[in-house]
């Protein structure tokens, strides 16, 4: 009896948290992404490398949020139509997993880029430049695209059994994505990101055997914007990692239990904790904006209040 209630209120709870949280995350998410936008395409961070790729990430939050979290949301009420729908299943996964993928490279292609920025080699900071961002940025939204092709195989709708009804129609197909994603989107980015982000420190303490053979107001912008930057970025780190890091361990028990026979309950848990986990991917995503303004430092806010100033001076 116990575990009837048990499985009852797993999947009344399933789709509650689909509706309620994912509601809360996709407006919060949005307006924080779009405000992301709006500032970072300002000087002077439009003209830093690292901003850029944070530019570059807002936009594929953006296209995840209405690819990915309005499905979400809609399936709470049975109105996802990509569940149903072979053609959108294919094409809503295609964007999803692309878009996400790419938004963790981003952030990973940035850590990189504060690690060059930050060397006491010369030819390692001469690499740190808007027109090497742009073109990496360009590379890892090509081969995120290029990984998931698989997806317009694999997928397919009006499944059971599974964490979702629009997902991988063979037990190899769920293989291959759900370690593709557990792995490539989030593992390995997330290593890079730790890895040159240690790297970075260490080169922050060498800095100083640099500095003084620049002019001093050389000197004291491009350090405020790279401090501030590189603060941002540890903070984004550690946050994507935190919320990232417990889906990829439920892709990959799903991936290594996936012939293992499961009671009813067992596969109202996983769902519970897929449907889960998964928001917490978007709500890693969302909170970005406002993790810049807390930890952006003047330069971010700065730029963000000239924002307001110059809306006010259109509408009046």
């Amino acid at each position: 009896m116990s575990s009837l209630s048990d499985i009852t209120l797993l999947d009344y709870a399933t789709p509650q948290i689909n509706r309620y949280f994912g509601i809360f995350i996709f407006f919060f998410g949005m307006i924080g992404s779009i405000l992301n936008i709006l500032v970072l395409s300002q000087k002077p961070l439009y003209l830093n490398p690292c901003a850029r790729l944070f530019l570059m990430s807002s936009i594929t939050s953006i296209i995840a949020f209405m690819s990915g979290l309005i499905t979400r949301i809609l399936s709470s009420w049975q109105l996802d139509f990509s569940e149903t729908n072979r053609t959108l299943c294919k094409l809503r996964g295609l964007i999803v997993y692309a878009s996400i993928t790419s938004n963790f490279w981003l952030i990973a292609l940035a850590t990189i880029d504060r690690w060059l920025s930050s060397s006491h080699l010369t030819s390692r900071r001469r690499k740190s430049t808007l027109k090497n961002a742009q073109r990496g940025g360009i590379i890892i939204i090509s081969l995120s695209i290029g990984i998931y092709l698989q997806i317009l195989y694999c997928f397919d709708a009006n499944l059971i059994d599974t964490p979702m009804q629009c997902y991988g129609k063979s037990s190899q197909c769920r293989i291959l994505t759900d370690l593709s994603f557990a792995l490539i989107t989030i593992l390995c980015p997330l290593l890079i990101m730790i890895f040159f982000s240690l790297m970075t420190i260490s080169n922050v303490r060498q800095i100083h055997h640099r500095i003084h053979h620049q002019p001093l107001n050389v000197i004291i912008q491009h350090k405020k914007v790279d401090r501030q930057l590189l603060i941002m970025l540890f903070f984004q780190i550690t946050l994507l990692f935190l919320l990232s890091l417990p889906l990829s361990i439920q892709r990959l028990y799903l991936t290594f239990t996936n012939n293992d026979f499961k009671t009813i309950l067992q596969k109202s848990i996983d769902n519970f904790v897929y449907n889960l986990t998964l928001l917490f991917i978007y709500l890693a995503n969302g909170i970005t904006f406002y993790l810049y303004t807390i930890s952006g430092g003047g330069t971010f806010r700065k730029s963000l209040f000239n924002l307001f100033k110059r809306r006010q001076r259109i509408i009046h």
